[in-house]
């Protein structure tokens, strides 16, 4: 691991020489992982980011289950009143409040990583595993795409697609991010606009289909922008997505009301192939602590939240993905 200073000085020269590179970082983007591909087969982690560094061997299919352990919905909501109450007081207009919840698997990190699909995966052997729908920031033709993703439901909900877009709730939070992210995007690009916003997309789980909301939001980068790399990236994080707005009064909220140190779990995860960069968030994230896994989840919480609603969309995001 490497700290953020010297991770910026290495993802500057990456840019500047075109050199490809794959890295994930911590929530705060304190701790760093940064290697260089093509140049042997010594990556000590393993990822699927646009491209992959593995060969996938032949292995015995099993069927992936998980038992959730959740918390108590009133160890639940003593957190998110504190959340509200912040919120009230004009301390923050949207939280992502997330929990670590101790889960049983029959499966090895490993296993689980080669089995599942998704956007983003990555591969901590023995420590954590990722398999990510969301994309972080990425890079095309010098221009620089952001999709929050804010919004989740059942999608067996008789109009589930319409009942998410028509929430009072989820609207809010919705806007609220799209426009924490616009303000971040204009701090590293010019001309930024909201593209395309509050589409829907599904996401296949082993227990249920999930609806979540995201949009699109892009700005022009500079010339050589890629000798920047590392400004750039340090500079948007955390994501916006999974810390909430205003982002510096609402990392101290969640400071003070999360039980649990989130470390890589909503960190960002990408692959540089030479000229574009392409990062998603660490989400839908499996961590190992001795012999006992963990499952990290949440949403964001604003003052038109139901705490009944949140405590489920934190339990079903608790899932395996689909082969």
């Amino acid at each position: 691991m490497i700290s953020k200073n010297e991770a910026i000085r290495l993802l500057n020269g990456y840019g500047k020489s075109h050199s490809p590179f794959i890295f994930y970082c911590d929530f705060l983007g304190e701790q760093w992982k940064i290697e260089k591909t093509g140049v042997s087969n010594s990556a000590t982690f393993k990822f699927e980011v646009s491209t992959t560094n593995y060969h996938q061997p032949q292995i015995e299919r099993k069927d992936p289950a998980v038992k959730k352990i959740p918390t108590s919905f009133s160890n639940f909501k003593k957190a998110f009143d504190q959340v509200v109450h912040e919120i009230k007081i004009g301390n923050s207009f949207l939280t992502n409040l997330t929990f670590r919840t101790p889960i049983e698997i029959n499966l090895t990190l490993e296993e689980l990583f080669r089995s599942s699909s998704a956007k983003y995966k990555v591969y901590e052997p023995d420590q954590f595993v990722v398999f990510s729908p969301e994309t972080f920031v990425k890079t095309k033709n010098d221009w620089i795409y952001s999709y929050p993703m804010k919004g989740t439901i059942d999608a067996s909900i008789e109009g589930a697609r319409e009942v998410i877009l028509r929430d009072p709730k989820e609207i809010a939070e919705h806007v609220t991010i799209v426009d924490l992210i616009r303000n971040d995007l204009s701090r590293v690009s010019s001309k930024v606009s909201v593209s395309r916003f509050r589409y829907v997309e599904e996401i296949e789980t082993r227990e249920k289909n999930l609806l979540q909301v995201s949009s699109e939001v892009k700005g022009k980068l500079s010339e050589n922008w890629e000798e920047h790399l590392g400004e750039i990236l340090c500079s948007l994080l955390p994501a916006g997505s999974i810390s909430g707005a205003p982002k510096p009064e609402t990392l101290n909220i969640i400071k003070a009301v999360e039980n649990y140190d989130r470390g890589f779990y909503t960190g960002v995860c990408g692959y540089f192939d030479g000229e574009n960069l392409d990062t998603g968030v660490m989400i839908r994230f499996i961590e190992k602590e001795k012999d006992q896994f963990y499952y990290c989840s949440g949403g964001g919480i604003t003052s038109f939240s139901d705490p009944r609603k949140e405590y489920q969309e934190m339990v079903d995001k608790i899932y395996l993905p689909t082969s």
